[in-house]
């Protein structure tokens, strides 16, 4: 036992103040938003007793016009956009830079720097662009259309009841396609050039070398991608904050917990928080899973 305390004391002495931060900080808090979330703390009048899971099945039971269940389905139908583009997009030019291109430093400063913006800036920029007036009247992306002579392609955007969160994923699309590009650019160089050599000596043809060789090998990358993204959209906010507003069209459970926060029904908030901390947890937790027994095996 002494040496043990030996062997592992000075290295949890060294972390111990981040370990401490961490309990207190995120496990902590977490903890306490849980508690909240089974109280019945929806004033600024506090907590009167414990309701157990009450708050969670009045989300979806009892919710005013299905609120809760209306931002989950604007959740999903933004995250499949916004996941589908980026991971598209980002894959394509990936692949269109390694396969040699001119000036590719200046390429690859274009697709990155909307990831240096932040999404309330950008989100400010293609509130205008997404002007959802035609005609005369018309701005933005609607203007452009029409000076192009394009009207049939003016639309309502994010105003538009039937799918206008898919309309609100572009911005997100515009600003994190250049990020997955750089995950998948970095795939593709990470790929040893013997392993190229010997397929095409094998007489595969282009296409096949992508298809059996290359991309097989970008599985882990795709993953990490698919996580990082996806997670990101699901507690989506300022962006959609900076487009529309808070706004029923728009709302995501995360504007959902910031409407609540302003009305202190913070039993409500916190319960749709742990909500989101659930949804995102069954996103990462089987990736950190498969990645702690690859790394066992390997």
């Amino acid at each position: 036992m002494g040496k043990r305390i030996k062997r592992w004391g000075p290295g949890l002495l060294l972390i111990s103040p981040s370990l401490v931060v961490l309990a207190v900080f995120v496990y902590g808090l977490i903890a306490w938003t849980v508690k909240v979330s089974m109280s019945d703390e929806h004033d600024a009048l506090g907590s009167k007793g414990f309701v157990g899971l009450k708050n969670y099945t009045d989300l979806f039971t009892n919710d005013i016009n299905d609120r809760f269940t209306h931002s989950l389905k604007n959740l999903l139908i933004f995250t499949v956009v916004f996941v589908v583009g980026t991971m598209v997009l980002g894959l394509l030019w990936a692949f269109l830079l390694d396969r040699g291109v001119r000036a590719e430093g200046v390429f690859r400063t274009v697709y990155l720097f909307p990831m240096a913006v932040s999404f309330v800036a950008s989100g400010v920029v293609w509130r205008w662009l997404m002007n959802s007036n035609t005609g005369d009247d018309a701005g933005g992306l609607n203007w452009i259309f029409g000076e192009l002579h394009l009207g049939f392609l003016q639309n309502s955007w994010w105003t538009n009841p039937d799918w206008g969160m898919a309309a609100m994923a572009m911005p997100a699309i515009w600003q994190l396609s250049g990020y997955v590009m750089a995950l998948f650019l970095a795939g593709f160089r990470g790929i040893p050039q013997e392993l190229r050599e010997a397929a095409v000596m094998d007489g595969t043809s282009t296409f096949q070398l992508y298809r059996h060789v290359i991309f097989p090998q970008l599985t882990p990358v795709a993953l990490s991608a698919l996580i990082i993204v996806g997670h990101m959209s699901m507690k989506m906010f300022d962006l959609i904050m900076s487009v529309s507003g808070a706004q029923w069209l728009t709302e995501v459970p995360a504007v959902y917990v910031w409407q609540a926060l302003l009305t202190s029904d913070y039993a409500k908030a916190a319960a749709i928080a742990v909500l989101l901390l659930l949804f995102v947890a069954v996103l990462i937790v089987p990736y950190l899973v498969h990645t702690t027994r690859a790394e066992r095996r390997s």
